[in-house]
C-alpha cells in the first residue's frame, strides 16, 4: 500500500456482471466518495462506496 493510498481511505468499487470488483477511485473524504458514486452511477453500472483502514505491522 503506497502513501497516496493510505491517504485516500474511501474507495469506490464497480461490479462487474463477471462477478469481478474493480477499484475505480480513491478519495480522502466519505462525502466526496459518495458524490463521485452518483456522477459514476448516471453512466450505468452498481457501484459501492467502502472505507479501507490499514493497520501498520509491528516488528
Amino acid at each position: 500500500m503506497t502513501y497516496r493510498d493510505e491517504i485516500r481511505p474511501w474507495a469506490i468499487f464497480q461490479y462487474l456482471p463477471s462477478g469481478h470488483n474493480v477499484c475505480v477511485a480513491r478519495l480522502r473524504t466519505r462525502s466526496d466518495a459518495y458524490a463521485y458514486m452518483s456522477l459514476l452511477r448516471q453512466g450505468g453500472g452498481t457501484f459501492q462506496v467502502l472505507f479501507e483502514q490499514h493497520q501498520e505491522i509491528q516488528r
